[in-house]
């Protein structure tokens, strides 16, 4: 009798152990949710079924085309926005997270402080815009965004260069991007 116990417990704990992780949002290096890095622009519907998809289409020579991608979920709630390569078989080349329930496995995401991604990533390269810092890491293709305001006041104008010293550990991530190619 105590044999077939422990047996059943050894059995309840691998099958427990067996279940399959959930990866709706989880951002990694090859995938983004149920998007993968190979997947093509023109399987977006199939992969985004249960979604809603809205295409920003121009017309060209070759005929129409697509610039952007959104996609939202059920319900209106706005997940990512795409960018196709303009490749002959275009696949998805930016994405943009608008959810903050996408995350890296380390937690990372848009409620992530400048702090958050020092902790978890080797800064590679810090570029400086009008109204922002765009911060590159090297084990990813994931970058962020983070507005001038939550600099101090002495840095928030102009495009001098901004050193990774300068930006307080509190700065928010305004923008989660990600760049694929």
């Amino acid at each position: 009798m105590k044999k077939k116990f422990i047996l059943l417990c050894i059995c309840i704990a691998l099958f427990s152990s067996c279940k399959e992780k959930d990866t709706t949002f989880l951002i990694t290096n090859e995938s983004i949710g149920k998007l993968d890095k190979i997947s093509l622009a023109r399987d977006l519907e199939l992969i985004y079924a249960d979604d809603s998809i809205v295409k920003d289409t121009f017309n060209s020579k070759l005929g129409p085309a697509y610039q952007k991608v959104k996609i939202f979920e059920k319900g209106g709630k706005h997940l990512l926005t795409l960018t196709p390569s303009e490749d002959s078989i275009p696949v998805i080349e930016n994405i943009r997270v608008f959810d903050p329930r996408f995350t890296a496995e380390n937690g990372i995401g848009l409620n992530s402080t400048f702090k958050d991604i020092q902790d978890n990533y080797t800064i590679k390269k810090i570029i400086t815009t009008l109204n922002s810092v765009v911060i590159f890491v090297k084990e990813t293709d994931m970058y962020f965004t983070i507005d001038k305001q939550e600099l101090p006041a002495n840095l928030r104008f102009g495009v001098n260069t901004i050193e990774e010293v300068q930006i307080p550990g509190d700065a928010e991530v305004k923008y989660l991007m990600i760049g694929w190619n």
